[in-house]
């Protein structure tokens, strides 16, 4: 069965700095824990799309439709078992989002979708980025891979997204001030 899972988090960067971070692969393992020793293993990349006359250009690479990344990392503590996983970049839009899908991995189906949206903080007004994850997901083993959902998978989704919304605030607010 197919799982969905959505988050979101407002930050007070521009869309595009935020655009950019996301964009460019590099910034996976930046993402994840440090126990999961995350590491880009092979990445090849199509250009994106030619980049509106208004976005500044940041450092770093942009990773367009048909950029495909293999990354590995420790899916449990002190267990030093890699784990690989295979994604592409199936849509691109410039400051908009992109969407990635796991061609290998530990996931039958896997389809993420980051969108950026420039929009004011409710609580004060404060301009700033909106970002949004969608996800679409499946385990395989069918109805085991169900339960397994319900027992861990969720929640390490969950906590994998708090922990990655701590250090995108980190690293964001740090770029933003240098960007400035």
């Amino acid at each position: 069965m197919r799982h969905h899972f959505d988050a979101q988090q407002w930050l007070p960067c521009s869309r595009e700095l935020v655009f950019a971070f996301f964009a460019n692969p590099e910034n996976l393992p930046r993402l994840m824990p440090r126990w999961q020793k995350a590491r880009i293993e092979e990445a090849t990349f199509a250009p994106p799309p030619p980049r509106p006359e208004s976005t500044p250009v940041f450092p770093g690479v942009v990773a367009g439709s048909g950029t495909r990344v293999t990354f590995s990392y420790l899916l449990i503590p002190y267990i030093p078992i890699r784990f690989p996983w295979e994604a592409r970049i199936d849509d691109f839009r410039w400051n908009e989002g992109f969407s990635d899908t796991q061609d290998r991995g530990p996931f039958t189906y896997w389809h993420h979708t980051h969108t950026v949206e420039a929009t004011a903080e409710p609580e004060s007004n404060r301009p700033g980025t909106l970002i949004r994850d969608s996800i679409d997901y499946e385990l395989p083993l069918g109805a085991l891979g169900d339960l397994v959902n319900t027992l861990v998978v969720r929640r390490q989704i969950e906590a994998l997204f708090k922990f990655r919304h701590a250090r995108t605030a980190e690293i964001l607010s740090v770029l933003d001030r240098l960007a400035t």
